[in-house]
């Protein structure tokens, strides 16, 4: 059948439209994909990979790198097994040197001394960004023209002031720590910032098993209204197997009755009373935002070493209950209230 005139027109736009479409198509072939390959970006953690401490700080990381990286996490595992800090340490530089990553983000002190000093700095250029180091930087040689990060600090004087408004007769808080690095970290920061506490701070004791702790229960009940704990994991038992938070927290409730206050937010999920908590998810998040800002071109030299600013307050309400503590509403306003996980 013979198209009529009034046809003709119609089939002329969808041609029209068609060749318009096969152009569009055409241009947006030659000028090529409209997003970048994300960048690679190799994580390495010093502790174990269940550890909530580094499942804070990982969901940091994938916070503040989003959709630009593709992350490979690797674990030192040197809370669990620190006799074989420095193998894993060497096993994460042959993944890096396999990686080829854009840039490096390394968690806690240890992946720091073991990994990042013999193996990275001044060998790479590419840039390198810390979280949770508890120790001075310049113990670590950092800054560099390619390393910056976030330093790690216990908020200490908060979670006295916080205790002191929980318990109004408080009058002295002790401190009990494993005989490890952050530890000792920590005791440095305590005799930095003592003059100012709210409460005296007392006796400092760092234990490295189980045995050594049940030793100090007499003066931890003489001594000690309060007890402020920290980086407890790897204190041994008497098989010498190192232990997690969970299971040392246990046996400490079972010395020492009074309140005990922690400086992160598991701790207090595992048996502490309350805190004002650093959180991993801050750090993790900061480094990583960092680095990023690092790998689209701002020299590091322009990316300042910065300090973990954000407080937490968080309370166990299983353990208040448990010892009778009644909390004041205004105590709760604004604090995480959590459930004890056993």
């Amino acid at each position: 059948m013979k198209r009529s005139r009034h046809d003709r027109p119609a089939a002329t736009v969808r041609a029209g439209r068609f060749l318009v479409a096969l152009l569009a198509l055409g241009v947006a072939w030659l000028a090529g994909p409209a997003y970048a390959d994300p960048y690679r970006v190799l994580v390495v953690m010093s502790y174990e990979e269940n550890n909530p401490w580094v499942r804070e700080i990982a969901e940091g990381v994938r916070a503040g790198l989003g959709k630009e990286a593709e992350i490979t996490f690797f674990y030192m595992n040197t809370k669990a097994d620190p006799a074989n800090g420095p193998k894993r340490a060497a096993e994460a530089h042959a993944l890096f040197q396999k990686l080829r990553p854009h840039g490096v983000i390394t968690a806690d002190d240890d992946a720091q001394s073991m990994f990042v000093l013999p193996y990275l700095r001044d060998k790479v250029n590419i840039p390198i960004m810390f979280n949770g180091v508890n120790a001075d930087p310049e113990k670590h040689g950092f800054p560099t023209s390619n390393i910056s990060g976030v330093l790690e600090r216990a908020h200490v004087e908060e979670s006295l002031a916080f205790a002191l408004q929980m318990f109004p007769d408080l009058r002295r808080v002790c401190f009990l720590t494993n005989d490890v690095a952050p530890g000792r970290s920590l005791r440095a920061q305590v005799e930095r910032e003592r003059s100012r506490y709210p409460v005296a701070a007392g006796t400092f004791f760092m234990r490295s098993s189980l045995k050594e702790l049940t030793a100090i229960s007499q003066p931890l009940m003489s001594e000690c209204g309060a007890l402020f704990v920290d980086s407890l994991e790897g204190m041994l038992d008497d098989s010498g197997v190192a232990l997690n938070n969970a299971q040392i927290m246990r046996v400490l409730r079972g010395l020492f009755p009074r309140p005990i206050i922690a400086g992160n937010a598991y701790q207090v999920e595992q048996g502490a009373w309350f805190a004002v908590v650093k959180t991993g998810q801050e750090q993790g998040q900061l480094s990583a935002e960092m680095l990023l800002a690092a790998m689209r071109g701002r020299p590091v030299s322009q990316i300042p070493i910065q300090q973990n600013t954000r407080g937490l307050r968080i309370i166990n309400a299983s353990a208040m209950e448990k010892n009778g503590v009644k909390l004041r509403p205004e105590l709760i306003r604004g604090a995480r209230v959590v459930s004890e996980k056993n």
